[in-house]
């Protein structure tokens, strides 16, 4: 016993010194996975710097603001003396009473669309453009818009320069389909809404997602948003806040008659198909609240994700959480 001893030991200790390695080559594996992860994390990154210098741009103004009008007119001025090539809208040329400038066409691939207004202004541009939108604020709220006025013209002498970052935000493509084989294509950058008319009754609903039955709603209708219009319809109709680059989308119902639907969150790889199951009551579908047409009974609305995404430019001093700060009344 006493010759097997010191041998069984030494086994032991080499079977020690193999589980220590063991460990360690563990230990180095979790290690060598924590740095892929970091480096996939490094890889997902929602902004892009452009560092191109701006030679081309397009400005769109809201027209029925005499004050985005005006400032489209100095801004027009104040590129055209830097050698910058300038378009303009045609609505807001018309308001100008001028043609001296070239008209904005949306299939243009300018270098950088400045639109003057609030949110629904840079809606309405986002939807049909595929460049780099800056968007300045001279609404109210602004949830969508970069800049202040009083900011525009010290922040553009760096964005010409190409001093700037481009965030991609998702749009939904939403196609209506009637029983009678119409069919209607829109596409949303904030929400797609079925809801019923002022004087109509509650309406019925069928909701589906991916191929499979979600549930039958009795509600006022059905907001079904990207992240982008989280903070809108949504929002007022108790739907969540969502960062605005997750690929998702969310439906929220309007007035449910059972209130435990709740909204829910979804892959926005997913197709949502929502069938009108009431008749004898006007339903309307609208899109980013600028767009849409009146529902018959048993037509769908399909909502897809778009393969195009809106381009907004950002600021690396302002963050979606500040947004939610200044424009929520948040504290701190």
């Amino acid at each position: 016993m006493s010759e097997e001893t010191p041998n069984g030991g030494r086994e032991a200790a080499s079977g020690g010194r193999e589980a220590a390695s063991g460990g360690k080559e563990a230990a180095s594996g979790r290690k060598e996975a924590a740095s892929g992860g970091k480096e996939a994390a490094s890889g997902r990154k929602e902004r892009k710097h452009v560092g191109k210098p701006v030679e081309h741009v397009g400005i769109v103004a809201r027209t029925a603001s005499r004050r985005a009008v005006r400032t489209a007119a100095e801004l027009a001025d104040w590129l055209k003396r830097r050698g910058i090539t300038v378009a303009v809208d045609e609505t807001c040329l018309r308001a100008l009473d001028t043609t001296d400038l070239p008209t904005f066409d949306a299939n243009v691939p300018y270098d950088l669309v400045v639109v003057l207004g609030g949110d629904g202004t840079l809606l309405s541009v986002a939807r049909s453009v595929a460049v780099p939108i800056l968007g300045v604020n001279l609404g109210r709220l602004g949830f969508l818009t970069e800049l202040a006025r009083s900011e525009l013209y010290p922040r553009l002498v760096g964005i010409l320069a190409g001093d700037f970052e481009v965030e991609e935000r998702s749009l939904f493509d939403v196609t209506l389909q009637r029983t009678n084989g119409e069919v209607a294509n829109y596409r949303a950058f904030n929400d797609a809404v079925i809801s019923k008319n002022a004087l109509a009754n509650i309406v019925e609903i069928e909701l589906e997602v991916g191929g499979k039955r979600v549930a039958k709603y009795r509600c006022d209708g059905l907001i079904i948003s990207t992240p982008n219009g989280a903070t809108a319809y949504n929002l007022s109709a108790g739907g969540p806040i969502l960062y605005p680059t997750l690929p998702v989308a969310v439906m929220t119902p309007i007035c449910p008659h059972t209130l435990s639907l709740r909204p829910i969150v979804v892959p926005d790889t997913e197709t949502i198909e929502v069938t009108l199951k009431t008749a004898r009551e006007e339903v309307f579908l609208t899109v980013d609240g600028q767009e849409g047409a009146i529902m018959g009974y048993r037509d769908s609305v399909l909502v897809r994700r778009s393969k195009s995404n809106a381009k907004l430019v950002r600021s690396n001093q302002h963050t979606f959480y500040d947004s939610l700060r200044e424009k929520l009344k948040w504290g701190g």
